[in-house]
Parts: C-alpha cells; sequence; structure tokens
C-alpha cells in the first residue's frame, strides 16, 4: 500500500511547491513590478550621473566653436549626442526600455528616447 501512494503524493508535493514558486515569483521575481521599477531608478540615477559628467566638455565645446554643431562625446561618457544644432542639443543614454535623456542646454534628464 505505502508503495501505491507513493509515487502520487510525491507528485502532488512537487505540484503544490511549484505553484507556491510561481506565486512567489510574481512578487519577487527579477519580472515583478518592485524589481522593474528599482531597476528603472537605478538606470535613471546612472544617467543622470552620465549626463552630468558630459555636460562640462559641452560647455568646451560651444565655448571653442559658438555652436553645439559637430560635438561629439567620447564612450566614456556613456552618452550619445543625438541632435546638436547651434543653440541646443539632445543627449541620451541608458539601454531600451530604461533609455533617458536631456535636452539643453538647461534641461533635466527625462524617461524615454529624444
Amino acid at each position: 500500500m505505502a508503495r501505491t501512494l507513493g509515487l502520487p503524493l510525491l507528485l502532488v508535493a512537487l505540484l503544490v511547491g511549484g505553484y507556491l514558486f510561481t506565486q512567489q515569483s510574481k512578487s519577487v521575481g527579477p519580472t515583478s513590478a518592485a524589481v522593474t521599477q528599482a531597476e528603472a531608478q537605478a538606470s535613471s540615477a546612472a544617467s543622470a550621473t552620465s549626463f552630468a559628467a558630459a555636460l562640462p566638455a559641452l560647455q568646451a565645446w560651444f565655448a571653442d566653436h559658438g555652436s553645439y554643431a559637430g560635438v561629439a562625446l567620447p564612450p566614456a561618457y556613456a552618452v550619445t549626442v543625438v541632435r546638436a544644432d547651434a543653440v541646443s542639443y539632445c543627449l541620451q543614454s541608458g539601454a531600451p526600455p530604461a533609455v533617458s535623456h536631456l535636452s539643453g542646454p538647461g534641461g533635466s534628464p527625462q524617461p524615454g528616447p529624444c
């Protein structure tokens, strides 16, 4: 009798364990809302730091050339110049889906691409 109940009880225990694991993964797993929000905040903070580091280089370019047109930033800044003209620019940092941009001069980091 014990042999006939052993396998079904083992299967039931595995099914219950699997169900509990999937339910917990929804609230604390790598795709949960809390983890996704924390990753977005970390990416936003990293982008803001990258923008702050790149701004002196942009201002130096503007002081030398009288325009932002043609500015290129080294890869060390982790910032891409998407648009630059005589009086304004748009910088982009991060990787999808956590992309941030900075329209300037005088702007603040905003979520999303330029």
